[in-house]
C-alpha cells in the first residue's frame, strides 16, 4: 500500500505506533488500492537504476567540485560545459595559468576520480 494512502489515517505525529495504527485503520477501507508486488527482475531493474542515479549525483558533485576549485584561482567554466572536462589536462599542464603544484596534483586526482565516475555511465 502506498504512503500517501496511509498519511490521512495517521492521527499524531510521526511514530511507529501511530504509523501502526493508520496502517492497521487504512486496511479495513473497501476503497484502499495496493501496490502490486515486484517480482525479482523488477526489482534488480530498480536497484540498477538507483545505483546509476547515484553514479551520476556522485559525477556531478565531482564536477562542481572541480570547478569550483577552479575558479578559485581564476579559472571561470560554465557549468554542464562538457569542453571543460576534456581540457582539464591542458589546465593542469599550463605553467603559468597561477596554479600551485599542490592544487595541480589534488585537481589531477579529482579529475581521475571523475573519469572512473565517468566509467558508471
Amino acid at each position: 500500500m502506498s504512503p500517501q494512502s496511509v498519511k490521512p489515517y495517521v492521527k499524531t505525529n510521526k511514530h511507529d505506533m501511530a504509523d501502526a495504527e493508520a496502517i492497521s485503520e487504512a486496511v479495513t477501507r473497501p476503497n484502499m488500492r495496493f501496490v502490486p508486488i515486484k517480482n525479482v527482475e523488477q526489482q534488480a531493474i530498480l536497484q540498477c537504476t538507483g545505483g546509476r542515479q547515484g553514479f551520476v549525483k556522485a559525477r556531478t558533485a565531482q564536477q562542481n567540485q572541480i570547478r569550483g576549485l577552479l575558479s578559485g584561482f581564476g579559472h571561470r567554466h560554465s557549468s554542464g560545459d562538457p569542453i571543460d572536462w576534456q581540457r582539464m589536462p591542458d589546465i593542469l599542464e599550463d605553467a603559468e595559468n597561477g596554479l600551485p603544484g599542490t592544487m595541480r596534483r589534488l585537481l589531477e586526482r579529482l579529475n581521475d576520480h571523475l573519469k572512473e565516475l565517468d566509467r558508471g555511465r
